[in-house]
């Protein structure tokens, strides 16, 4: 039923997506799909960016995928589930839906926190990414 499953993962809390790559691995087992495992650069501002040596992007960019890797290699026990590690840059909602769109990806698992009063004001990601991803998305509460 599922092919291609997308799944998110905040790096700066990495306990938090713990039970939707448990989740995941699951689902990859039952269905033989490949897990696409995104983790989101924050963008800097311009202005902050002009004091940063020119390849700091590249440098990011290979640091938080090798704590990807080592994210997976803790949480993703079986060998034979086929995966993908993504670095992208930008605003957490808008990657997540562009590589959605890459990736054609037939299912999002992420997780979500217990909302704040801000949140039902402005909406979380998860929420957004509810909303407009043109494919199924499980969300997974953190408890």
């Amino acid at each position: 039923m599922y092919k291609d499953i997308l799944v998110p993962v905040d790096l700066d809390h990495p306990e938090a997506s713990k039970k939707a790559v448990g989740t995941a691995c699951q689902m990859a087992k039952d269905y033989g799909a490949v897990l696409h495992f995104l983790s989101v650069v924050p963008p800097v501002s311009p202005l902050i960016a002009s004091y940063f040596p020119k390849n700091y992007r590249s440098s990011l960019s290979a640091a938080a995928n090798e704590r990807l890797h080592a994210f997976t290699a803790q949480y993703v026990r079986s060998d034979d589930i086929k995966r993908q590690h993504v670095i992208a840059h930008g605003s957490v909602y808008d990657e997540i839906l562009q590589m959605r769109d890459q990736l054609n990806a037939d299912l999002i698992i992420l997780t979500s926190h217990r909302p704040e009063l801000k949140d039902y004001l402005l909406g979380p990601n998860a929420a957004r990414i509810v909303r407009h991803a043109p494919c199924s998305v499980m969300v997974v509460w953190e408890e």
